[in-house]
């Protein structure tokens, strides 16, 4: 029978949830999802972790690349059905209400953004959330989508993301030595988007922990 459990929280990657874990210390009432990159890994993880959890809400977390121009990096922002209750305890943490979209591969390009903005009249981008809640209302679970832009609208990736994954959407680190072998003028890029995203990663989290205490605090 599954164990039950106030919050289950999603992350794509650990590097997008090792900041939590430094926040949050182990609450009793938190479980930890990694699902992998995209729509087919997130969709395979969920289901997997409903069998041996059940949450009362689903949190999917992470980064998203920006789309609106008005959102810069370091933004938190969210989409949070009505029956998980977390919207006011988001606004109150600082982060914004947007439309997401959810895409089946890395948006680039700051020309590809602004095209997706066009096309879609979203405010961010992001790859696993769709899927997640969209199994989340299948099981009549409320949930929320709450991410940090970690690239503005108006910015192009280091280096395309697409071109380091396998046809699962699995990372392939030797492939990204071999990609700054063929263009060492990008390490230096690479290394400053890094710090970027873990300045963005340390900002969700703190997020995070405001909105789980408030949670605690209005069920006690």
């Amino acid at each position: 029978m599954p164990t039950a459990c106030r919050f289950l929280i999603t992350f794509a990657v650990i590097e997008e949830c090792r900041p939590f874990h430094k926040a949050v210390s182990a609450p009793d009432n938190v479980a930890v999802l990694v699902t992998g990159i995209g729509p087919r890994n997130a969709e395979k993880a969920i289901r997997t972790a409903f069998a041996a959890r059940q949450p009362d809400v689903v949190l999917t977390c992470g980064f998203a690349g920006g789309l609106n121009p008005e959102l810069p990096t370091g933004t938190v922002v969210f989409s949070a059905d009505s029956e998980s209750g977390l919207s006011p305890a988001l606004l109150s943490a600082g982060a914004r209400a947007v439309k997401f979209h959810c895409a089946d591969r890395v948006v680039a390009t700051a020309k590809e953004k602004k095209a997706l903005r066009q096309s879609t009249d979203a405010d961010a981008v992001e790859m696993e959330s769709g899927i997640i809640r969209a199994f989340c209302r299948e099981q009549k679970i409320p949930s929320a989508t709450v991410r940090v832009i970690s690239d503005s609208a108006k910015e192009d990736l280091p280096l395309d993301f697409n071109r380091l994954l396998d046809a699962e959407q699995n990372l392939r680190y030797g492939r990204l030595v071999l990609m700054l072998l063929a263009s060492p003028g990008k390490i230096g890029a690479l290394l400053g988007f890094q710090k970027q995203t873990k300045a963005a990663a340390d900002g969700l989290a703190e997020t995070l922990k405001k909105v789980i205490s408030a949670q605690a605090q209005v069920r006690s």
